[in-house]
């Protein structure tokens, strides 16, 4: 289903979200102060404003209220990010995220009603230093502070059991998703589907249950 988005920030996160939805068949406009930034963007996104996303009339012009969705990706200026974010809200904009350069800039935006809040440098080190920890973990995403999504290569240990003779939800409380094989995806897997040697398997749940099934399931 095609949404619209609007994404403010065109510095390297803000620009990679822009390209992504569009890619991915959204519509997308995107909007920054500086008119390079936005020239650079022009051909990956629907439209492209040259526009300080602080001031309100700028924006109303634009019509973002009746956007999906707005990304909120000013760089350093914290300032400028709180103040587009709580004029948003004013606004009835109706989801809106924001990426977070601080604790203090975290707990403000929380403060002001942002839906989402992003620590797109943060996030990514724990992927890495997960992927790094582990032979056995292809990729991680922190769901919250107890909660994850892990990408495991699926051992000998586990080869050629179906998923009922694992038995991964009752012996370490973790839910298979799904199995990657190859460029194959099986979502929501049934009981009785086999997994093979090298397979992924795409695991939910507490940290605690998914380091303990890394750790003596696989």
């Amino acid at each position: 289903m095609k949404k619209q988005f609007a994404v403010i920030g065109l510095g390297r996160f803000g620009s990679s979200v822009c390209k992504e939805l569009f890619k991915l068949g959204h519509e997308v406009l995107a909007i920054d102060i500086s008119e390079d930034k936005v020239n650079d963007i022009t051909n990956y996104v629907t439209h492209a404003a040259i526009t300080n996303a602080t001031d309100e009339k700028a924006l109303n012009t634009l019509g973002i209220r009746n956007f999906d969705q707005v990304v909120v990706a000013i760089g350093d200026d914290i300032q400028s990010s709180i103040l587009c974010t709580l004029l948003l809200k004013e606004m009835g904009v109706k989801k809106i995220w924001v990426k977070a350069q601080n604790y203090y800039h975290h707990r403000v935006l929380e403060k002001i009603g942002a839906d989402r809040i992003v620590h797109p440098e943060q996030d990514m080190g724990i992927r890495i230093a997960q992927h790094i920890a582990s032979e056995k973990i292809i990729d991680y995403i922190e769901l919250s502070e107890d909660h994850s999504i892990v990408e495991l290569i699926a051992t000998e240990k586990v080869a050629d059991q179906t998923l009922a003779q694992l038995d991964v939800r009752a012996k370490f409380g973790c839910t298979i998703l799904g199995i990657k094989r190859g460029e194959d995806v099986n979502i929501s897997p049934l009981p009785d589907d086999l997994i093979l040697k090298s397979d992924v398997l795409i695991v939910i749940g507490h940290k605690n249950d998914l380091k303990r099934f890394e750790d003596e399931g696989m």
